[in-house]
């Protein structure tokens, strides 16, 4: 990572000064180097890295040979579409450890004859190619798997039985993969339709921050219990060091997550927490490759923090009334921008990011001893770090805290039962007046839970896809749609139709009418719950083990003895 650095710092330099090494006089017409230039440029920059005059020119030189090298493959490509792939052997295979290894090859070959090729040139029996992280598939081409021009290939060595066993396995870890995703998203699916008409059947309800219901469209609602659902099911995986699975399930959760509006993400930091957790799936893999688009996504997540939370926290304090357990994030955010930093030869602002880094470490990291004393109280380990961080380490005051914090939830479950109690007697009330239980639950629904409204809605008898498009029309309001459907006899034009956004995708639910429910959906809802954290800010209890690794090895990048 050290010679990555440096040559990202020369080649920012070179950039400031609009230096192209490919042309004279640092290259001349055969390609050669111009020694004495090279030599002047490499006297001026060492001086500025601290660093020899020799291992400045070194590094000098391998860019000035690259981009040559890189401008006459470019070329090769265009006219003959033969791709120059650069090879990351096994360090014992490697001719020598400074030289880079590369391929040419067409990209609509599959990935076996590449497989057969390199075998072949390093003498390597048993081999797998991984790509960003991702094993290649040997039965599929390059192209399809997302190998460009340029791209670099990591080689693998493999054991014989391993090998013999690496055909079926990537056949069952990619049908794996596959389930998972769509086992998820089905059950997820499930869960965002059901409305609560059902006393014994489980259903999801967005809710702000203090646990109140939000009214929120259909289909962006469905969108968000999906990004939820997948986010949750990456964040266990992630637990269980999956990370390869866990980035799978969150990239699902970002593509839901873009159905929404934004107007809904600003309001919530879910969004943020997403994209954090995607980079540091990034980190995990060491999928450097991603480097630009986490680059992005960290700039996101810094903009979602500041919309949710206010520039100075002020909105999270009213709302939570302290922010020492969101810190961890903040922790986290800037310590993945500091390798970032680093990684882009940026030492200066990875050393800045760094030192915030460790003072929220320091502030975060907590006294075993008072940890023990709150749990020998009866906490969890879990209440006692959130309480603790929350309290800014004042013992006494943290006891207080997770009591209070316990007693909100109780009394917000309460809140829930009565409030759920007294929709299954609303719609008890409508289904006695013939309606179906589904029908009662949609129209009280639309009717913001009033019984008399929803019984008007009902008893016009129009039918449910129009009485929906009337209430899209007129923003939801019951009145207003009743008198426009009553305006157009219960038929809407196609005008109007026209205007109305797109009903709901189809159901996933094998439910019926009648709320019976089918044995596989009840296992793909039952499967999807287990992944949905029982305490409401478990994303915000880091133990920042992993974190701290991290912290010692960019410490130990940005010392000053530190050298390739």
């Amino acid at each position: 990572m050290s010679a990555q650095n440096t040559e990202l710092k020369l080649k920012q330099m070179l950039k400031q000064e609009k230096i192209q090494l490919w042309n004279p006089p640092f290259s001349d017409e055969s390609s050669a180097a111009g020694p004495q230039h090279m030599e002047e440029l490499a006297a001026r920059y060492a001086p500025l890295l601290r660093l020899p005059v020799t291992e400045v020119g070194g590094a000098l030189e391998l860019i000035r040979q690259q981009a040559v090298k890189r401008g006459k493959e470019r070329q090769r490509f265009r006219e003959t579409s033969v791709a120059t792939l650069e090879l990351l052997l096994p360090q014992n295979n490697r001719k020598e450890t400074k030289t880079k290894s590369y391929l040419e090859t067409r990209l609509d070959v599959r990935v076996q004859e590449l497989v057969d090729r390199i075998g072949e040139d390093y003498g390597l029996k048993y081999i797998k190619l991984i790509l960003n992280g991702r094993t290649l598939c040997v039965d599929q081409p390059l192209d399809q798997q997302g190998v460009k021009n340029h791209s670099k290939v990591m080689v693998l060595k493999v054991t014989d039985a391993e090998w013999k066993l690496q055909l079926s396995e990537e056949e069952e870890k990619e049908k794996n993969q596959k389930e998972s995703l769509q086992r998820t998203q089905k059950g997820f699916q499930i869960l965002s339709e059901r409305d609560g008409s059902e006393d014994s059947s489980p259903f999801l309800e967005i809710a702000d921050q203090r646990g109140n219901p939000l009214t929120i469209p259909p289909q962006e609602k469905k969108a968000l219990i999906l990004a939820m659902g997948f986010h949750e099911k990456g964040r266990s995986l992630m637990k269980k060091k999956q990370f390869d699975l866990a980035l799978c399930h969150l990239l699902q959760a970002d593509q839901q997550f873009s159905r929404c509006g934004s107007a809904l993400l600003s309001s919530v930091d879910n969004f943020a927490v997403l994209q954090l957790d995607v980079v540091w799936c990034y980190r995990a893999l060491e999928a450097l490759s991603c480097l630009e688009d986490g680059r992005s996504r960290l700039q996101r997540a810094e903009d979602c923090f500041l919309r949710c939370y206010g520039e100075r926290r002020q909105r999270l304090l009213m709302i939570k009334g302290n922010t020492g357990r969101e810190e961890v994030l903040f922790l986290r955010l800037h310590l993945l921008q500091s390798l970032l930093s680093y990684i882009e030869g940026n030492d200066a602002q990875a050393r800045q990011q760094l030192s915030k880094v460790e003072a929220l470490y320091a502030r975060l990291c907590l006294d075993s001893e008072k940890m023990a004393q709150l749990m020998s109280l009866g906490f969890t380990e879990k209440e006692a770090r959130l309480g603790l961080r929350a309290c800014e380490g004042d013992l006494q005051e943290a006891a207080i805290h997770i009591g209070n914090q316990t007693q909100e939830r109780e009394e917000l479950k309460q809140r829930e039962r009565k409030r759920r109690s007294r929709r299954m007697e609303a719609i008890s009330s409508l289904t006695e007046l013939g309606y179906s239980r589904r029908d009662a639950a949609r129209a009280l629904q639309h009717a913001g839970g009033d019984v008399d409204r929803a019984y008007g809605l009902l008893y016009l008898g129009f039918q449910r896809d129009v009485s929906e498009a009337a209430l899209r029309l007129t923003g939801g309001d019951v009145q207003s749609a009743t008198q426009l459907l009553l305006d157009q006899q219960g038929v809407l034009s196609p005008e109007l139709l026209s205007e109305s956004p797109s009903s709901e995708e189809p159901s996933t639910s094998s439910s019926t009418s009648t709320g019976d429910v089918s044995t596989e959906d009840s296992e793909l809802v039952n499967e999807a719950l287990e992944d949905i954290a029982r305490h409401e800010e478990d994303y915000l209890d880091l133990n920042l083990e992993e974190e701290s690794e991290l912290i010692a090895t960019m410490k130990s990048y940005l010392s000053p003895a530190h050298r390739v």
